[in-house]
């Protein structure tokens, strides 16, 4: 593609200890408007990846970028300001306060802005709207994912960045929040989404990419992961058949 990414991840060398990198060399692109989800066994790094671009693991070699800006090892707090938003699988809503309180704290930095978007967020999420008063700590996994995902584009972030978004949630409710995840990248923001469910991730994806040990082994459409032989045999297993037939019903 000739236009700027979004957002980029280059060569990225990152770790929780120092000499002890989870990553090894990552690359990751994703262009305005794309869907991108990373796969791969556990400990892959995929998640370790997700928090080097946000800041909340140190990257010791490499670069990330934010439309061509260097962000690499910048604050959460300045790149939630420069377009950065990030859903982390655990401890992502506040439980004690109300829905639309966890809201205007995701916009604190700009609360000029608050009734817009919180418009604009019970329109995204109507159940949030019906239940605006009701404490965080009440709501089902499902709910708060989708508080979780609403306080982040409070903001209006350029890029969304979701950990595990369906962990935990049973099948109905993990299609229900990918689903919204779509709705969400439909709006025009780009959306980088770290999955255990790779057969569903693949579905929706634009783009994809398998990690195995702190590398992007594999890159590419989700339908071509999905068919890629090597793919299948180390990664997916019977996933690929699932994934074509689930699309011939659809």
């Amino acid at each position: 593609m000739s236009q700027q990414a979004v957002v980029e991840a280059t060569d990225i060398v990152a770790g929780y200890l120092p000499g002890v990198n989870i990553l090894e060399g990552c690359n990751l692109v994703a262009y305005p408007g794309e869907m991108i989800g990373i796969i791969g066994p556990n400990g892959a790094g995929k998640s370790t990846l997700l928090k080097a671009m946000f800041g909340l693991v140190k990257v010791h070699s490499g670069q990330v970028t934010l439309n061509g800006q260097d962000i690499t090892n910048l604050k959460a707090n300045r790149l939630v300001e420069m377009g950065v938003g990030f859903v982390p699988q655990t401890n992502n809503v506040f439980p004690s306060l109300t829905i639309e309180e966890n809201l205007r704290m995701g916009l604190y930095m700009r609360p000029k802005r608050i009734t817009e978007r919180l418009a604009a967020m019970w329109d995204l999420f109507p159940v949030l709207a019906d239940r605006r008063n009701q404490r965080a700590g009440s709501l089902s996994g499902g709910e708060r994912q989708s508080l979780a995902m609403a306080r982040a584009l409070m903001m209006e972030p350029s890029v969304l960045l979701l950990d595990e978004p369906s962990a935990g949630l049973s099948p109905v409710r993990q299609d229900e929040t990918f689903i919204r995840t779509r709705r969400i990248n439909k709006t025009g923001v780009c959306v980088v989404m770290v999955e255990q469910n790779a057969r569903r991730c693949l579905q929706i994806v634009d783009r994809g990419y398998v990690l195995d040990q702190g590398r992007d082994a594999y890159t590419g459409s989700g339908r071509d992961l999905a068919n890629d032989p090597k793919v299948i045999e180390l990664y997916l297993g019977t996933l690929a058949e699932d994934v074509d037939s689930q699309r011939e019903e659809s």
